[in-house]
């Protein structure tokens, strides 16, 4: 695999699309090592992919953030956090991260949040004296809790991958969501105490209560997501096709801010972004049979975790190699090929698979934020156009907390399990 391994890097550094980079490295290590192999394994295998019924879900999901994204969600979101914490020390950036992990509930997508929110909050933060890699690093790493909080895309590609519960999945990160929102926030009030940036003047009751009456409506994704599948009335892919349905009355009839150009918009824009995600899963189920037909795992795995692993080290070597690998690939192609490497090892463990899912999904966000080749790094580049150094300069103290998270889980499961077990998931 070391030609593979060249080619990938050199893409990389080149700039070439993900996509390209590891469908390339495939096929140029088929036909140089495998010369005899048709081409039509690769594609049987691509197609495999994104066969599975589950993924339905997920183009559905992406034309409900992107229609919100094109409306006024995000702003009357973030006007509704801002008129109850603004005044607080630390209350801009307590506002960007609520309203991250908010907006995550809505959309599931890192990518639409930092979009969404940041291009909103980072001018905001910037007016208030906060530095733009304090900004940057504050909304890429809030936005990354949208990996945790349903509607995850996430949770979804490793439920197809692993055939784990979706619906538990989505329950289970719900709570290391908000512990994650909570630690970010009394972070940026510490930083804010020390730094002596500015407060907003408090807003009025009167104030909050106009705001809470035009950012309330936004809350109801959830409500219809979450609510909707855990009272028998939908299905996980049912969910997302009435998340459409609500964005659209939403934006189009409580706020009145989609156009049917805008509309059109989204639709094309959905398109692209499913067309890309979809062509990762397949790269990644075909890269996972790649390894699996050299018998990689077979000739690494039993030297990493040894004949008998406990369920401890399992979780251990699952999180360092989830958490290097989103360093460097994208998180969907992460999870379709790692997952199957690890699924036999995990069972025999006797690991929680929603726990393992959970776990999972954090590193996928932690390793997106994480140099050098992080995916969350690069869209923040695009959206704010700033350069690489000044993106990732105040990413550290966040991944900490991340790590500090995900250190409370292997320790407390329960935090993760609690809701899946618990009779709302009966």
């Amino acid at each position: 695999m070391a030609l593979f391994t060249i080619s990938m890097i050199t893409m990389l550094l080149l700039g070439f699309p993900f996509m390209v980079v590891l469908l390339g490295s495939l096929i140029l290590h088929i036909s140089i090592y495998m010369p005899n192999m048709s081409s039509s394994f690769l594609v049987q295998q691509v197609l495999t992919g994104v066969t599975p019924a589950a993924l339905v879900c997920v183009p559905m999901f992406i034309l409900s953030a992107n229609l919100i994204t094109s409306g006024k969600s995000a702003q009357k979101l973030i006007r509704m956090v801002q008129t109850f914490v603004g005044h607080l020390p630390g209350g801009l950036p307590i506002t960007a991260n609520a309203s991250c992990t908010l907006f995550g509930a809505v959309s599931g997508s890192t990518q639409a949040t930092v979009a969404a929110i940041g291009g909103t909050m980072r001018p905001m933060l910037q007016k208030a004296g906060y530095p733009s890699s304090f900004s940057i690093g504050l909304i890429i790493n809030a936005s990354d809790i949208a990996y945790m909080i349903p509607p995850s895309i996430g949770f979804i590609v490793y439920g197809v991958a692993t055939s784990t519960s979706i619906g538990k999945l989505f329950l289970a990160g719900i709570l290391p969501g908000i512990l994650i929102f909570l630690l970010f926030s009394l972070y940026s009030y510490f930083y804010s105490k020390s730094k002596k940036i500015g407060q907003l003047p408090k807003a009025s009751w009167r104030e909050r209560i106009d705001a809470l009456k035009e950012g309330l409506p936004v809350m109801g994704f959830p409500v219809v997501i979450i609510g909707g599948i855990y009272s028998g009335i939908f299905s996980p892919t049912e969910a997302s096709a009435a998340a459409v349905a609500y964005a659209l009355i939403l934006e189009v009839v409580v706020y009145r801010s989609l156009t049917f150009h805008k509309i059109h918009d989204a639709l094309l824009q959905t398109g692209v972004i499913t067309g890309v995600v979809f062509i990762l899963v397949g790269a990644g189920q075909a890269l996972s049979w790649m390894l699996s037909f050299l018998r990689i795992p077979q000739s690494v795995m039993p030297t990493l975790l040894g004949a008998d692993p406990t369920a401890l080290k399992v979780i251990l070597v699952v999180i360092i190699a989830y958490f290097i690998a989103c360093m460097f690939v994208d998180p969907i192609v992460a999870i379709y090929v790692l997952s199957p490497i690890f699924q036999p090892y995990v069972v025999k463990a006797g690991v929680d698979p929603v726990l393992l899912g959970t776990l999972v999904c954090l590193q996928t966000a932690i390793g997106s934020a994480t140099p050098p080749f992080g995916c969350d790094i690069f869209t923040a580049q695009l959206i704010f156009k700033r350069p690489y150094l000044e993106v990732i300069g105040h990413t550290p103290p966040f991944i900490l907390i991340l790590f500090f998270v995900t250190a409370m889980l292997v320790i407390f499961p329960d935090i993760a399990l609690f809701l899946p077990n618990s009779a709302l998931a009966k």
